[in-house]
């Protein structure tokens, strides 16, 4: 049973993370905000925290990132879909290797200065990390090749990049923190079909959304 709660908690946080990247993601774009910095750590990062404290399983993030980058496949508004698939799939696999052997009791997490720079730390890692990993793999997977070189020009780019979801993750680990303190457990009467049924919704939205634009 908790085996089948958790697969639903995956598909459910990671169908929301590549609704919000998809759907809410392209409106920000339009805006001309880096979108990049602003997905990365408003809403993954704060499905990728919420779920690591409530279910408090390492390997959940990994699944989640697959999920999403899944669903970023169907987005119509970016010139390089698989470029921003496995970029949130390269997230969710850097978050859960930094969050492994996180200890998540109060004590490490009592003051918002900790909860700030953990949130810094793991948004620019997270970030820069998906990045650099998308730059390599994209032209392996896609069938181009491949220069180091090219990768090594770019690098500072990348680095200066990560700050600015570096100062947003300073907020928004603390926000998900918080949010955790209220109780939303609610019964696997109710589990189950709300997740599965929010999941759906999402892919139907996305789908929909690629079809008609």
């Amino acid at each position: 049973m908790k085996n089948l709660k958790l697969i639903a908690g995956v598909i459910l946080f990671g169908s929301l993370w590549g609704f919000s990247e998809v759907i809410i993601g392209s409106g920000i774009n339009e805006t001309g905000i880096p979108t990049g910095a602003i997905m990365t750590v408003f809403f993954a990062l704060f499905f990728l925290v919420f779920s690591r404290i409530s279910f408090k399983k390492p390997g959940m993030q990994l699944g989640m990132g697959l999920v999403a980058g899944s669903l970023k496949l169907f987005n119509p508004f970016v010139g390089c879909h698989l470029c921003s698939a496995i970029a949130i799939m390269a997230e969710g696999a850097i978050f859960k290797l930094i969050w492994y052997k996180f200890a998540l009791d109060d004590y490490n997490l009592s003051s918002i200065k900790m909860k700030s720079s953990i949130g810094i730390i793991t948004a620019y890692l997270t970030y820069i990390s998906g990045y650099i990993i998308t730059q390599v793999l994209t032209p392996i997977v896609s069938g181009a090749n491949f220069y180091i070189e090219n990768l090594i020009v770019f690098i500072p780019n990348i680095l200066g990049s990560g700050l600015i979801a570096a100062v947003i993750g300073g907020i928004t680990v603390p926000i998900a923190l918080l949010i955790y303190k209220f109780d939303f457990s609610i019964k696997d009467t109710l589990y189950y079909p709300t997740s599965i049924g929010i999941s759906i919704l999402c892919w139907i939205l996305v789908i929909g959304n690629w079809l008609i634009a």
